[in-house]
């Protein structure tokens, strides 16, 4: 099924703009339709706030490939994930002395845990570190596996605080946004860390919330419905 999306915008340039970073893609992946043009406007409608809607619909090329990212990883292929990641968190806690893990399926995913007096070195910057280290070990894990395996990597509990700050922070900025009418541009975080901006937010009644810019450095921008 063809994905699609409305958004709106004072030109039909911002507004496919808009569409494109919601949709995280390239003009070229999408077909895109005017609704509503700016050209097209009724003499009583002249003193009214222009709004130009446009359809943004992602090609059939691209469904099939976000399609293929979500198959579901058999049996198989947690086990195979699960013995990756422990013979390698074997050799890596051998090498940082005050740290252990503890490899288990939860669900839908294999989440990793890592503890110990000097675990909390490894969490780095706001969590740069441990986000490093979890592309590693998800690289790692999935090795040979036919239908990859999602992986968390956690912390000392680091993920959990993380995410209670980043909703705190969200609820923060929707009240300033609403109040000041002005949209907030957050700084760079990881798609791990947007994606708990824009799903706390996503019901709101006063804000937006959609992502610009390019790894690693893309942002969540809070705006006024």
């Amino acid at each position: 099924m063809e994905k699609s999306i409305v958004v709106e915008g004072k030109t039909s340039a911002q507004a496919i703009e808009k569409g494109l970073m919601e949709l995280n893609c390239k003009r070229e992946d999408v077909e895109i339709k005017i609704l509503e043009n700016e050209e097209k406007r009724s003499f009583f409608s002249i003193l009214e706030p222009r709004i130009v809607k446009v359809e943004l619909t992602l090609k059939k090329e691209k469904n099939k490939f976000e399609e293929k990212k979500t198959k579901i990883a058999s049996e198989e292929d947690f086990n195979i994930c699960i013995e990756n990641i422990k013979r390698f968190m074997q050799d890596f806690t051998k090498c940082i002395e005050g740290i252990s893990a503890e490899v288990k399926k939860e669900q839908d995913m294999i989440c990793v845990e890592i503890s110990g007096e000097s675990a909390s070195k490894l969490i780095g910057h706001r969590g740069e570190t441990i986000n490093a280290l979890q592309t590693l070990i998800s690289a790692i894990g999935n090795k040979n596996v036919k239908n990859r395996v999602k992986i968390s990597v956690d912390i000392c509990d680091y993920k959990e605080k993380r995410e209670k700050t980043l909703k705190e922070l969200a609820r923060k900025l929707e009240k300033t946004v609403k109040r000041t009418g002005k949209k907030i541009v957050l700084e760079p975080m990881s798609s791990y860390e947007r994606k708990i901006i824009h799903t706390e937010l996503q019901e709101s009644e006063y804000v937006t919330t959609y992502s610009i810019g390019e790894e690693p450095r893309r942002k969540v921008v809070i705006d006024k419905k």
